[in-house]
């Protein structure tokens, strides 16, 4: 199901306040959400308001481009009380054993989802995601054998890339080219004929 960001607050709200909540730039930058956060929004005593739960995949909502839209970031560790910025939405699985946190934070960012992605958002100066379409994207389900054996692998890599020092560019460059062309390998699927769904590598 697909839920929304905070509604109903001020600038003031963001001002001191007693609960911690997810930037879009905290969205957009990370694949797992950043639970190292110092912004805040004052939530009232029995105010309702959605809140972010392990497993939770959040999307940018717009964005100046099509591709930019639809940027996503898993709720990879339990964290309470933590909401979401009103440009961002969310989406949670019925079924949470389906898919590994770990693996849908590669997932959402592969080449292939993205591609989907960004034909749900549409405008001019501005584009905006269209949840309707948004729900018809078609997400493959790997066995969970598969998924954390994906994920072991694109989590090395993950480490290989931001561990590497500033001061080598260039071998950021092909850490990162490298590490993209395996997610995207790895996270491309096809069926079989008795409807089993195996990757493609």
């Amino acid at each position: 199901m697909f839920y929304g960001g905070l509604t109903g607050k001020c600038k003031s709200d963001f001002t001191d306040g007693n609960a911690k909540f997810v930037t879009y730039m905290n969205v957009y930058s990370n694949i797992a959400i950043d639970t190292d956060i110092h912004d805040t929004v004052k939530i009232a005593n029995g105010e309702k308001q959605n809140k972010i739960e392990y497993g939770d995949v959040v999307f940018t909502g717009s964005s100046e481009t099509p591709d930019d839209c639809g940027m996503s970031s898993v709720m990879t560790e339990p964290c309470e009380n933590l909401y979401l910025n009103s440009f961002c939405f969310g989406f949670r699985m019925y079924d949470k054993k389906l898919l590994l946190p770990d693996f849908m934070k590669f997932l959402f960012r592969s080449e292939n989802i993205r591609k989907q992605i960004t034909k749900t958002a549409s405008g001019v100066t501005r584009f905006n995601v269209s949840k309707k379409r948004f729900g018809e994207i078609v997400i493959p389900i790997p066995p969970m054998e598969e998924q954390h054996r994906i994920v072991a692998i694109l989590d090395k890599f993950e480490t290989l890339v931001n561990d590497i020092s500033e001061g080598l560019p260039a071998e950021i460059a092909a850490r990162r080219q490298q590490y993209e062309y395996y997610r995207d390998k790895l996270l491309t699927f096809k069926r079989k004929e008795n409807g089993e769904i195996q990757p493609c590598s």
